[in-house]
């Protein structure tokens, strides 16, 4: 028997846990983890902030009889030497080998006002768990007024949750455009024009200087151009820091992140690092597709065999943004490129007025790069012909036309009842229709038991709808078995 310790019960610590016992019969998992609820989906907190889903909809733990889960249960110490782990209750864990998943925590900028001796001011937030989402909901119920800083994809998705939720949204971005990564000049603008229709107004190219409280609770913010905004909560969306101060007080090496080669080992040979806390060689991209590729790494490692081909995720940079009222995607070749540069051949559609922006990136036949603002459909479907790498026609504008059409090669991928058995409908977890087909035909009734056999739906949850409609599907040829076909359209969202 040997005993593996994960620090860490996120998305990629849980993940890597329920790999291990799976390829490794004698291994048993002690995984602990500082909140007080098993691991869930973290990428779909803003959802939550937007009313758009329920807490307990996200839950991704699943229990195995050789995973020992300790909730709110925190790591204290390392002790390389005795090799063991002391626990916040004093218990100690003796490893074999030890995963650091410990992820990564809220940057919170050098705001004058924004804490205090006791953390951050009241109505002052961060969303990284569960807890943050649930007080930002609780004090979204008593406010008229919003300051949402920082316009990345968090920002965004934050920022339409609460304009959802009937409150007015001033987002503060110190670039000079949203999404600075993903988006160019006009995408940008498109952007901005679509939030303003949400009751949402942008500042790009400014900073908070000092929130102002009453009492002890925000009353208004001051920019760092001398303007004054009133507003009931602030929202802190500026990105993410390691979180490596286990490693370090363990002495291991570290920069911004816990330093592992390529196979994801840290200075002590016995310890891994994994997730947000990682700085691998390529460097982290902070996608959790990349964390759940580094999981099935290591598990490859401790088991002796390379990790197999149903396990291997791609570390996709396809960009989602869960922005309600506004679909956008962004991938591949996108934002501030040389759009002269003769490698490409770039298309693009701008309509402001309808809050819609398209642009596609062709090289060798075949798209290298999209941006899409506006227009779900059309966003699935480059999704499709981008992560499935499908040859494109060779005029980039009947792209574009087929695409506006609702045609084109990924038109199935929006028809339950057309998908082949090999069309991927999961892009996260590279779950396909044939899987999902098996999962039903073995007894699966709902999204949970889906998700929970092939693990479909647990990473952005874009592909929910789909798997709704397969399910529909099995459905509808169960109660009508001589008409097999039985379609049931459902629309994947972007």
């Amino acid at each position: 028997m040997r005993r593996i310790v994960v620090i860490g019960d996120g998305m990629v610590g849980s993940r890597f846990a329920e790999l291990l016992v799976e390829a490794d019969l004698g291994a048993h998992v002690t995984l602990l983890g500082k909140e007080p609820v098993p691991a869930y989906n973290r990428v779909l907190l803003s959802s939550v902030v937007a009313g758009a889903k329920s807490a307990d909809l996200l839950r991704i733990a699943k229990e195995h009889p050789r995973i020992m889960r300790r909730t709110g249960v925190s790591a204290v110490t390392v002790d390389r030497d005795l090799m063991t782990v002391v626990d916040s209750t004093g218990r100690t864990h003796p490893y074999a080998a030890l995963v650091l998943a410990t992820g990564s925590a809220a940057r919170v900028p050098a705001v004058q006002g924004v804490a205090d001796a006791h953390g951050l001011v009241d109505g002052v937030f961060v969303l990284k768990d569960m807890a943050d989402a649930d007080g930002i909901v609780t004090a979204a119920g008593r406010a008229r007024r919003a300051v949402v800083l920082g316009a990345g994809v968090l920002g965004l998705e934050v920022a339409t949750g609460l304009a959802r939720r009937g409150i007015a949204v001033r987002l503060v971005h110190i670039a000079d455009r949203l999404m600075e990564r993903q988006l160019g000049w006009e995408a940008s603008a498109v952007a901005e024009s679509s939030l303003r229709r949400l009751g949402i107004e942008s500042h790009t190219g400014a900073s908070l200087a000092r929130v102002h409280t009453t009492r002890g609770r925000v009353t208004s913010v001051r920019l760092e151009d001398g303007s004054e905004l009133l507003t009931d909560m602030v929202v802190m969306c500026a990105g993410t820091i390691p979180e490596t101060t286990l490693a370090r007080a363990a002495g291991l090496a570290c920069e911004r992140g816990v330093i592992v080669d390529d196979s994801l080992a840290t200075t002590d040979p016995h310890i891994w690092a994994i997730g947000d806390c990682a700085q691998p060689p390529g460097g982290a991209r902070g996608l959790v597709a990349q964390g759940w590729q580094q999981a099935s790494t290591v598990v490859g490692v401790l088991t002796g065999s390379a990790p197999g081909a149903s396990d291997a995720v791609p570390t996709s940079d396809v960009v989602r943004v869960k922005a309600d009222g506004m679909a956008m995607v962004a991938m591949g070749v996108c934002g501030d490129f040389d759009r002269s540069d003769p490698r490409y051949r770039v298309l693009s559609l701008k309509d402001p007025e309808g809050g819609r922006y398209i642009e596609v990136v062709v090289s060798g036949g075949q798209l290298v790069g999209a941006t899409c603002i506006g227009d779900g459909d059309v966003a699935a479907t480059l999704s499709a012909l981008y992560t499935r790498r499908l040859p494109v026609p060779p005029d980039p504008a009947q792209l574009m036309i087929r695409a506006l059409a609702g045609g084109g090669a990924a038109a199935a991928t929006r028809d339950p009842a057309d998908l082949k058995d090999d069309d991927k409908v999961c892009n996260c977890n590279t779950v396909t229709a044939g899987r999902i087909r098996e999962a039903l035909a073995d007894g699966c009734e709902t999204v949970k038991d889906v998700a929970g056999r092939t693990r479909a739906t647990t990473g952005c949850g874009d592909c929910t709808s789909l798997v709704e409609g397969l399910i529909a599907c099995h459905r509808a040829v169960g109660a009508n078995p001589t008409n097999p076909a039985a379609p049931v359209a459902v629309t994947q969202g972007a």
